[in-house]
């Protein structure tokens, strides 16, 4: 699908894509239609070895991938200003490849409450996250920063439908994950809108194993039977 970028910055992009007009009422908001919202944040890290008061993790980095009908219309990416620690440690900035100034120069934690309030208004939302951890951070910082969550959305832990659906004893990492597919991750990984958009791919990938287990193609015994040779038989 053809798409255009709004809100280009250092820190911070939007990418739309054209929607089928049924999709959208006045205004471009979409009509109750079902929304699936792919949600990776990378959060701030206390230093190893070293006991930092009050230290909670806060969200550093958002990315977020929002499908409807099974195509995306938006991506969005950006960088969040820390309250807590502004200061990011030498282990975060190491593990996430990240630095201070990007970090400075992103968006405020209220206002990716309000861009998560703008794309989930209006619609039936299911947030998907891989693992538990992002969820948890999301409703820990609303908390500090005196915030209601800004959707009311069923919530889903892909890591743990995979567990699931594979019988798995432990779970798996996100990039494994999609490697034990035969695929890659898209980008690099601790990339905020990276992870978000492996994970949507790893999504699809499960739910197309889903459907063939629940309408598995009925073997026939004309499947089974090599015609070729069972005519040369008779030849």
């Amino acid at each position: 699908m053809e798409g255009y970028v709004i809100g280009v910055s250092k820190t911070e992009y939007i990418l739309i894509t054209c929607l089928p007009r049924h999709l959208i009422k006045e205004g471009g908001r979409l009509v109750d239609e079902q929304q699936y919202l792919f949600v990776d944040f990378e959060f701030t890290m206390p230093e190893k070895g070293k006991k930092m008061k009050g230290f909670y993790p806060e969200i550093i980095e958002a990315g977020i991938v929002a499908v409807v009908n099974d195509q995306i219309y938006e991506k969005y990416s950006s960088y969040v200003v820390p309250v807590r620690f502004p200061v990011l440690t030498e282990r975060c900035k190491s593990f996430l490849r990240i630095s201070q100034e990007q970090v400075n120069q992103g968006i405020t934690f209220h206002e990716l409450i309000q861009k998560f309030s703008s794309l989930t208004n209006g619609c039936k939302n299911t947030v998907v996250t891989w693992g538990n951890m992002d969820m948890k951070v999301l409703r820990h910082n609303c908390h500090q920063a005196d915030l209601s969550l800004p959707f009311n959305a069923r919530e889903v832990d892909l890591s743990m439908e995979y567990k699931r659906f594979f019988g798995d004893k432990n779970q798996t990492g996100l990039w494994k994950a999609v490697q034990e597919y035969g695929r890659d991750g898209v980008g690099k990984h601790h990339r905020a809108l990276d992870d978000a958009l492996t994970t949507y791919n790893i999504f699809k990938l499960v739910e197309k194993d889903k459907q063939y287990l629940h309408n598995p193609d009925k073997t026939t015994i004309g499947d089974r039977v090599d015609f070729s040779q069972l005519f040369n038989e008779f030849a």
